[in-house]
């Protein structure tokens, strides 16, 4: 069996050596090289030829982003996971390493809880987006619900890929996105007009340090509106609502308006926030007049979600393989049959106004309030949930 090679990047030489006995204990990973910055690590990538590296960002001589850009410019196949602390600072410098192509961030963990509990954390955080973005098959999908909750398609899937789906017009895309999304969002929302004609909902897996930061650079780049969403936002054409990291974000229609509820609701699929409560409180609202978007990620968030939009009538799209960092959350909706396309993340968004702009296609608000069973967001008595904590 061949082991991927992960060279370890960390100026502390206690993280050296934890990163690097964490990551030995799995079967399929070998750290091949340590280095104690950025330039030091430039030269082994280019003896070592390693399929993972693991960068630090606050390092002497040559910083993580630094070293970061060049990886990206050099040697574009290496996977990179910024390491470091969810401090501000760290937070940002991290933040700005995922927009310019990092492809996962993992959490530094401080020394408060001791040796065991470092390699605890890096166990349960480092090691699954390792080997997501490794391409190991047999674990970068693991189980995130009990067995009993997990989703087992029937036998009478897949349903045709090419199923076409319609209606009179779109009313709201909502988009899920974890892994490498980040970048993927940027390059998404970058060509969306000034002028597009629904809202836009997306959960973005995050923490809560990360989501703020996250919407105002997509904001201050895109000619849409991108913003943080907070509890009570009435929803508006041409305007992207990300939810804030550790809520779940759901809609509920009052009178012609879609509104944003936040809540602390149990995780799901080990998220919060998770894709799959965005996705039925939209198709429970909109049904076949929403569009589903699910792009690169790990894991099986929004699969579920995406059951429940397709049952109610609506288009589901999905980002390939060959442009997605890890093609989990995309390919488990591709596999079942709910998506009507695969598709490159440079044409995503010709894909969205696409279906957004179809002939007979326009932003029409529905003349009159859904009926109280209709309008019901979530099945799990989260109708009326008013903000923060609810």
């Amino acid at each position: 069996m061949q082991t991927k090679r992960v060279l370890v990047v960390d100026d502390s030489s206690m993280y050296q050596r934890l990163l690097s006995d964490v990551i030995n204990t799995h079967p399929e990973l070998e750290v091949v090289g340590v280095a104690t910055n950025g330039k030091q690590a430039l030269q082994l990538v280019e003896s070592l030829r390693p399929d993972v590296v693991t960068l630090d960002i606050l390092m002497p001589e040559m910083d993580g982003i630094q070293a970061l850009l060049e990886l990206r410019r050099q040697w574009p196949e290496v996977r990179t996971i910024m390491v470091s602390s969810l401090t501000s600072e760290g937070s940002d410098a991290a933040l700005d390493a995922l927009t310019l192509g990092a492809h996962e961030y993992a959490m530094k963990p401080d020394s408060t809880g001791g040796v065991s509990s470092i390699r605890s954390m890096l166990s349960d955080d480092l090691l699954p987006k390792i080997e997501a973005l490794c391409g190991l098959a047999s674990n970068s999908i693991k189980p995130q619900a009990t067995q009993s909750e997990m989703y087992t398609a029937p036998n009478s899937m897949p349903l045709p890929v090419n199923l076409k789906r319609s209606a009179d017009h779109l009313e709201l895309v909502v988009i899920g996105v974890s892994t490498g999304g980040p970048d993927a969002l940027t390059k998404l929302l970058l060509q969306l007009p000034a002028d597009f004609e629904v809202p836009v909902c997306i959960v973005q897996h995050m923490p809560a340090e990360f989501t703020g930061k996250l919407a105002a650079r997509l904001n201050s780049a895109s000619k849409v509106s991108v913003r943080e969403a907070q509890a009570g936002d009435r929803l508006e054409p041409g305007t992207v609502y990300i939810a804030p990291g550790d809520f779940h974000m759901v809609l509920e229609r009052v009178g012609l308006y879609d509104f944003v509820r936040l809540n602390k609701n149990p995780l799901e699929n080990s998220c919060r926030p998770s894709v799959d409560p965005l996705f039925r409180s939209a198709a429970a609202i909109h049904g076949a007049r929403c569009l589903g978007v699910v792009l690169t990620g790990m894991g099986q968030d929004g699969f579920k979600g995406s059951e429940v939009l397709y049952t109610a009538g609506a288009t589901i799209i999905v980002q390939d393989e060959a442009s997605s960092v890890v093609w989990g959350m995309p390919r488990l909706i591709a596999q079942a049959g709910l998506a009507e396309a695969q598709v490159p993340l440079d044409r995503m968004a010709t894909a969205i106004l696409d279906r957004v702009r179809a002939p007979g296609r326009k932003f029409v608000p529905r003349a009159t309030a859904l009926s109280d069973d209709s309008s019901d967001v979530e099945a799990n008595g989260q109708r009326g949930l008013r903000g923060h904590g609810s």
